[in-house]
């Protein structure tokens, strides 16, 4: 095995674009047949192309704000079973979920418009919920809204819709929906004033193999640059992998605005 360090013109890419970074640096690359394997382990961005993306729609602060929740961590809890509940049972368990103390709940990655639950069905019957809870907590409340669909129109739509029934965040899978449909997004979550929460469905596809493929430190890296308020960056616990010291390097990246390297993550 060996590490490689490449440097790229700058002149190379195209200014605020994931998709075009991406398709020169791991396009073709990984194909050619002299390699057996071959994975990017990093990604180190100048300034001067970094400040060529807008990023996250808002950040930390911004959601603080709009739930007016400070100086704990946000509690909340995914939707079970993800699939086959009606909209009224699924907004029903929303309600349960936001009176019994928790800040938000959110939909799983493949809750988008099934012929058992359409999604403004859904989003209609969230709200409701949500708006109940507030009233009778006195708290801010939030649902994750999962906006991913099959076309970015479609997309767009969808976040309109949730804009006007006042919801304060949707939600989207950024690395099945594609770079491009994400920063079109981001760009209106920015523009009105919606939080955008990312799920990150299909990385370990990318990622896992400790041989081959893309570290999740790049996906994260780019994700941001792409934009999202926050990302799933795995657990230490529970039914997915993950590595202590590897998912507090991932929380850090996506925090900090300068990162210390630190072998151990």
């Amino acid at each position: 095995q060996y590490i490689a360090y490449v440097a790229y013109p700058l002149d190379l890419f195209e200014e605020g674009s994931v998709t075009n970074l991406f398709t020169s640096i791991v396009g073709n690359v990984f194909g050619f047949k002299a390699l057996r394997a071959l994975r990017l382990e990093d990604l180190r961005i100048p300034p001067a192309y970094a400040k060529t993306f807008q990023g996250p729609p808002h950040g930390i602060q911004v959601e603080r704000d709009k739930l007016n929740k400070y100086g704990r961590g946000l509690l909340g809890c995914t939707i079970k079973p993800k699939l086959g509940l009606s909209a009224k049972n699924y907004g029903r368990a929303v309600y349960e979920c936001l009176r019994g103390g928790l800040d938000f709940t959110k939909d799983d990655e493949n809750v988008n418009s099934q012929p058992f639950m359409r999604w403004r069905d859904r989003f209609l019957f969230v709200a409701e919920a949500t708006y109940k809870a507030q009233a009778e907590t006195g708290e801010i409340k939030g649902h994750y809204l999962n906006a991913t669909a099959g076309t970015s129109e479609e997309m767009i739509k969808r976040a309109v819709c949730a804009k006007e029934l006042g919801v304060p965040i949707i939600m989207h899978d950024y690395i099945t929906a594609g770079f491009t449909s994400n920063t079109s997004l981001a760009n209106y979550c920015r523009d009105h004033g919606l939080l955008l929460h990312i799920h990150r469905a299909m990385h370990a596809v990318i990622d896992r193999q400790r041989n081959h493929g893309i570290h999740f430190r790049v996906l994260a890296k780019i994700l941001r640059m792409s934009g999202g308020d926050h990302l799933h960056s795995g657990t230490v616990v529970g039914k997915l992998e993950g590595e202590r010291e590897v998912t507090l390097g991932f929380v850090d990246l996506m925090r900090d605005d300068y990162i210390e390297k630190d072998r151990s993550r």
